[in-house]
């Protein structure tokens, strides 16, 4: 019986990755066999997804994509791959809410007070992300944009040292997910005014949603979720949309995916294919907007 085949298009480690090997273990014990994973990483993910997207459509090769896939549409020239016609989504499976959040040092507790401190001081403040062209950033150009506040964006090479930096002091405002930055606001490190979430999070549940602080058009979480090449039968995708929703429903699952700081979804593959439409159109109008190119 043949492997199947679950491409991660990051390095391993990290916790879309970690997700990846959870998920792909249950449906081995599921489908009784084997579901194992192959890192392919570069190009913050077009060089696995391409691959994915290469592949024959028999049930055998899935993708495990994260967020970017909506955002590099538009933050790349050109693609090695159609995000439109080459992968069918077959679920949404977790999402990992993003938070804002500043160094204990500034004299603010909320996302209008922020906006505030910043026009009232043009030019003084800079805000961190992971990087150029991830969701962090992609939602500092949206604050910074819509109310058209004077700051600058200093980007990292990972959430990690990205944190580190406002922890510090250095850029005294982050956006991050909200995994990143849990150690250091459980030490309180760093303060968190809002949530880009539509709803509360579980895993900050006293931090307001930039709606209730009222910018409500401040929004996006990350997500990871599954996708397969084109034209794989309908009951295949419907089979394993199927066995994540009940994966992610599992006590033990239930009660780690907070620890990696994620929170469950099991979208259908409709939902999914029309997030995937309604995001990359969002992030589009972001990206060109702000002029923002891939490092």
């Amino acid at each position: 019986m043949r492997p199947v085949r679950v491409i991660v298009p990051f390095q391993p480690g990290g916790s879309t990755d970690i997700f990846a090997r959870l998920a792909a273990q249950k449906l081995t014990e599921h489908f009784g066999k084997q579901f194992y994973i192959e890192n392919i990483a570069g190009a913050t993910g077009n060089v696995g997804t391409a691959q994915a997207a290469r592949a024959a459509p028999d049930g055998y090769t899935l993708l495990i994509a994260f967020s970017s896939y909506v955002v590099n549409p538009t933050l790349f020239a050109k693609l090695p791959f159609d995000p439109d016609k080459d992968l069918a989504p077959v679920t949404l499976a977790v999402s990992a809410p993003n938070v804002l959040t500043v160094n204990p040092s500034l004299p603010v507790r909320n996302l209008g007070e922020l906006v505030a401190l910043i026009k009232s001081n043009p030019g003084k403040y800079t805000y961190t992300s992971g990087g150029v062209g991830t969701q962090g950033h992609l939602l500092g150009e949206m604050l910074r944009l819509s109310q058209a506040l004077d700051i600058v964006h200093v980007p990292f090479n990972g959430a990690a040292p990205a944190i580190a930096s406002a922890m510090a002091g250095h850029t005294p405002i982050a956006w991050s997910t909200v995994a990143s930055a849990a150690q250091a606001l459980e030490t309180g490190q760093l303060r968190p005014l809002a949530l880009a979430s539509k709803t509360r999070s579980q895993l900050l549940s006293e931090v307001p949603t930039t709606a209730e602080a009222g910018y409500p058009d401040i929004q996006g979480d990350s997500w990871v979720g599954l996708l397969a090449p084109a034209g794989t039968p309908n009951e295949i995708i419907g089979a394993v949309q199927r066995e994540i929703a009940g994966i992610i429903a599992l006590p033990d699952v239930k009660e780690r995916l907070p620890t990696l700081g994620f929170e469950a979804v099991a979208s259908t593959p409709e939902e999914f294919a029309s997030r995937i439409k309604v995001e990359t159109e969002m992030w589009g109008k972001v990206i060109r907007a702000a002029n923002i190119k891939p490092e």
